[in-house]
């Protein structure tokens, strides 16, 4: 029998799916796993964090499912040694992150949060401009599973949509994609950038001064991806001397974000905390992704969104 340590705190609903849907399959969360049982574990389902300590108390571990898409804490190293599986539920995220996206574009464009600024004031100033999304050019950086439902809603909105990947390989959710190299072209004509990218060594900092100088004075820079993608002492530059228009922030370097951090006082920023990919439905979708990638393993099948642990993707 194949034994299954859980460490996120699940429902019971999900604990009784997993007990009909695998009959002969053990299934233990922390407090079950005491010294003795951690011989047996050949699969550990996580959100992330407590993978370097229990890599020890597992010796015979086989496959890490994490619930979620990043990967920045999870020991590549001790797996690779181990030849220990990894996957994530890299894609489920794309619904929540596009309508928070979608919800930082609009009130930028129509400018909700000076609006309700004057409300609180009890201010009727119509003086204040609002613009349009449609026919704006949106360029997302990682056009990946994310930033395919990024797009989808932008183009829902009538904005022309731009992506990046590393060889300019065509979507179906773009009107265009570019290489990497092409960067400083797609920055040159996008309204509003977005950054969807996975955080990895290629990737931290990759967006940073001579980026932002790219960028339309009028732009509006998103991030959704993580802090440490961003060189972000060069995007609070940007923002103070008037580089860009304005951002929509949900990651930052440090989180919670500093309080003494000038990004909290910027009339031109919105600041998230990290909340962009929440929703009541995230372990609904993060459990069927490992249901199905248990079925997988189970049988000796290819396992879905599998990492490669050299890469770090």
């Amino acid at each position: 029998m194949t034994t299954v340590l859980v460490t996120p705190s699940l429902s019971r609903k999900h604990w009784d799916v997993l007990a009909k849907e695998f009959p002969h399959t053990s299934f233990l969360d922390t407090a079950g796993l005491v010294q003795q049982r951690g011989a047996e574990v050949r699969v550990l389902v996580t959100d992330g964090g407590d993978v370097s300590g229990l890599l020890g108390r597992l010796p015979n571990l086989e496959w890490v499912q994490v619930l979620r898409a990043g990967i920045d804490n999870i020991p590549l190293p001790a797996l690779r040694e181990r030849r220990i599986r990894l996957t994530t539920v890299r894609g489920i995220h794309g619904i929540p992150i596009g309508e928070h996206v979608m919800g930082m574009i609009l009130q930028h464009s129509r400018r909700l949060l000076q609006f309700h600024a004057h409300q609180m004031q009890r201010v009727w100033d119509r003086s204040l401009k609002t613009d349009e999304v449609y026919e704006k050019t949106l360029g997302i950086v990682g056009i990946g599973a994310i930033g395919r439902e990024i797009a989808k809603r932008a183009r829902a909105f009538g904005m022309r949509v731009i992506g990046i990947n590393s060889r300019g390989t065509p979507v179906e959710e773009a009107d265009m994609v570019l290489s990497f190299a092409q960067l400083p072209d797609m920055l040159a004509e996008s309204d509003y950038v977005v950054i969807a990218l996975p955080l990895t060594p290629e990737t931290t900092r990759i967006f940073g001064e001579a980026e932002f100088r790219l960028m339309k004075p009028s732009a509006f820079f998103i991030n959704i991806a993580r802090g440490e993608v961003v060189d972000e002492q060069a995007l609070i530059r940007a923002l103070q001397e008037g580089w860009i228009g304005g951002a929509g922030l949900d990651v930052f370097s440090t989180e919670p974000l500093p309080v003494e951090s000038p990004l909290w006082g910027m009339a031109n920023v919105l600041v998230t905390p990290h909340v962009s990919a929440l929703s009541p439905r995230y372990y609904e979708r993060a459990m069927a992704v490992f249901r199905r990638n248990l079925q997988e393993f189970l049988a000796g099948e290819a396992l879905f969104n599998e990492v490669d642990l050299y890469k770090g993707y």
